[in-house]
């Protein structure tokens, strides 16, 4: 696959080498890294009990990075231009996966949840898969339909018959975060789009009127929206994973107890090295750890954002709500998973990007890195400019962008 597309030009292989936008992928890169560590360090004990090896939940963390990177590379080569064009075929491919993973003998259910198709060792969760498939869509439809996205009511509402039928397929699983997150990210694209403030309020309201139905409909969801604002209360039943999480938060300090020396991880605080390794990190780590965390968060999420106004600029729209909607969909996730861990959200079942153990999330957020990388890249070369044009000579082994002149 790397040899056909070598030819090409893109960010690994152009006449500078590796071209890309290097404060994003080292804010990223270094994410990942302190992702590697935690998670070896978060599930050793969990790993020892459960798989007779303490490196286990390592190894496969490792084995789904390097996949995620692989993705990566071969995501980087493809131009933004091949997934406008097959953007219907992605959304369709996305429905089919949320379809897929609800049928039995298909999809695995975990703690009570449907969320999984299993390849023998591995599992593949369509949830991440389809949010991303959605915001490429979605950036596809903004472009084709701006006009009357930002002058008509039907080209508002249309997005919504794509959305609500997938979110509620997530709602099936259930994943309700998820589900927030693909639709606070949807409403973002939609109000960078151009949406008047009118509509968008609108929506904000009935946004809000949904997720109170639907809190009041499942007696879980209540109770836990119940439960995170007084977690003492029960901290041996419903409160208790939250006071376990705070706990770890109360012992880090400042400068934490040491790598490895997390007592919190031991079977105390559950999904250790899934949903509440940032409890972990912050009590070995401490709050200076915790917070150069989030400062890296912040960064990785600003400069996602900058590439999009900046491709908006250059009047590449596709990329610039590409951008914007990756940009929230980790916004949303690190706001919601960090919240949750100390205690401002009630308890959800959502990864933190670059960090929580989970092969899916993982190897997405590599492949939004990637897609990120490429449209900082075709903004500032000549591919995507409406004043260029292509022949078969610019794309020759060896030759780089810099060298197109065809310009109209």
């Amino acid at each position: 696959m790397l040899a056909f597309l070598r030819p090409y030009p893109s960010p690994l292989f152009s006449r500078r080498g590796m071209d890309m936008d290097f404060p994003l992928l080292a804010g990223c890169l270094a994410l990942l890294g302190i992702g590697l560590v935690m998670i070896s360090s978060a599930s050793t004990e969990v790993a020892a009990v459960n798989a007779g090896s303490p490196l286990y939940y390592m190894i496969r963390h490792l084995i789904y990075l390097l996949i995620g990177l692989g993705a990566a590379g071969v995501v980087l080569m493809v131009p933004l231009a091949t997934w406008q064009r097959f953007s219907w075929m992605l959304l369709l491919a996305a429905f089919g996966l949320l379809v897929l993973v609800l049928v039995p003998g298909i999809g695995r259910e975990v703690n009570g949840s449907m969320r999984w198709i299993g390849f023998g060792m591995f599992n593949v969760q369509p949830s991440e898969i389809a949010k991303v498939f959605v915001i490429i869509y979605l950036a596809a439809y903004l472009v084709r339909r701006q006009e009357e996205v930002r002058e008509s009511w039907a080209g508002f509402f249309k997005p919504f018959v794509v959305l609500l039928p997938m979110a509620g397929l997530l709602l099936l699983e259930p994943d309700f975060g998820a589900t927030v997150v693909m639709m606070g990210a949807a409403a973002a694209m939609l109000f960078l789009g151009g949406v008047g403030l009118f509509r968008f309020s609108l929506m904000v309201a009935l946004a809000v009127g949904a997720v109170f139905v639907l809190v009041q409909t499942q007696e879980y969801r209540l109770q836990r929206l119940i439960t995170f604002t007084d977690p003492w209360a029960d901290q041996f039943g419903s409160g208790y994973q939250l006071t376990q999480a705070l706990i770890a938060f109360g012992r880090g300090e400042w400068f934490g107890v040491g790598l490895g020396n997390s007592i919190q991880k031991q079977f105390y605080l559950p999904e250790a090295h899934t949903d509440f390794v940032f409890a972990v990190l912050a009590e070995e780590l401490g709050m200076i750890g915790a917070l150069t965390t989030v400062a890296l968060f912040v960064f990785v999420s600003v400069r996602a954002l900058y590439i999009g106004l900046w491709a908006e600029k250059a009047k590449q729209f596709f990329a610039a709500y590409v951008a914007y909607g990756l940009a929230f969909l980790w916004i949303g996730q690190f706001l919601i998973n960090i919240g949750v861990n100390i205690g401002l959200l009630p308890t959800k079942g959502l990864t933190l990007p670059f960090l929580s153990y989970g092969g899916s999330s993982l190897v997405i957020c590599c492949v939004s890195l990637a897609l990120l990388l490429r449209i900082e890249w075709e903004r500032r070369t000549v591919l995507g400019s409406e004043d260029v044009d292509f022949d078969e000579s610019d794309f020759l082994e060896g030759q780089g962008t810099e060298e197109v002149t065809h310009v109209r």
